[in-house]
């Protein structure tokens, strides 16, 4: 009965974001303890953080760049593939910041004249070992996701123009694409505002999540993933 309730909690809250505790005794026709319990169960397990009445979804912003390498390697590695076919010799391309975007820089070996500039700190060596001429946008270094990020990378990266972009998401959902991290949010929204072409790299386990802040809607670009696209998600 508690892993029922458990389910119920995580599918609420991946829907509304945050939920009250009178709201959860309601649907679950349970205890204020009972469901206090089962709180602090979820927050235990890493699911959920507690707040003030209520509790948040736990979502992946913390998630550190290694950790997210080895998370549905196999579909990102079919993305990436995807995704490489796109590109032209002589683009100019726009690498966001995330593990799938550094897989599909092993497929850039064979492209001729292009030219990458990303806010991905960790694609660095990727990039130099395979000899592509790069440029780094500055700005605040967040290690976590192995990113550079705030105004500083925004500023830099308005000198560019960009033939086309790959961009990383937390969440797609019928409203758009979302991240948790308000100073990601903002370099996704002008790497998209600046290139010819958009191409959102999500594997299936992103459909129907949300983060904290939406930074693109699905006419926006174009989506790639490892499967069928759900039909909510495509461009009408």
């Amino acid at each position: 009965m508690n892993i029922r309730r458990f389910d119920i909690i995580l599918k609420l809250l991946n829907e509304n974001k945050n939920i009250k505790v009178q709201e959860l005794m309601e649907k679950l026709n349970v205890s204020e303890a009972t469901i206090r319990r089962d709180l602090n169960t979820l927050e235990k397990k890493g699911k959920i953080k507690r707040v003030h009445g209520g509790a948040i979804l736990n979502t992946p912003s913390e998630e550190d760049i290694i950790s997210k390498k080895t998370i549905h390697s196999k579909a990102k590695e079919k993305i990436a593939k995807i995704a490489s076919e796109y590109i032209k010799d002589g683009d100019i391309i726009y690498l966001d910041a995330g593990s799938t975007t550094e897989i599909l820089i092993k497929y850039l070996e064979d492209k001729e004249n292009i030219k990458v500039v990303t806010n991905g700190i960790s694609h660095l060596e990727e990039l130099n070992r395979y000899g592509i001429e790069t440029y780094l946008l500055g700005g605040e270094a967040k290690f976590t996701t192995g990113a550079t990020v705030r105004i500083g990378a925004v500023t830099s990266l308005r000198g560019y123009n960009i033939d086309i972009a790959f961009i990383g998401a937390n969440g797609v959902t019928s409203e758009g694409y979302s991240t948790p991290d308000t100073k990601e949010a903002m370099i996704k929204s002008e790497a998209i505002s600046r290139a010819n072409e958009v191409y959102f790299l999500c594997d299936s386990s992103k459909f129907g999540k949300k983060s904290f802040v939406v930074f693109a809607t699905l006419e926006d670009g174009t989506l790639l993933t490892e499967g069928e696209i759900p039909k909510e998600f495509k461009i009408k």
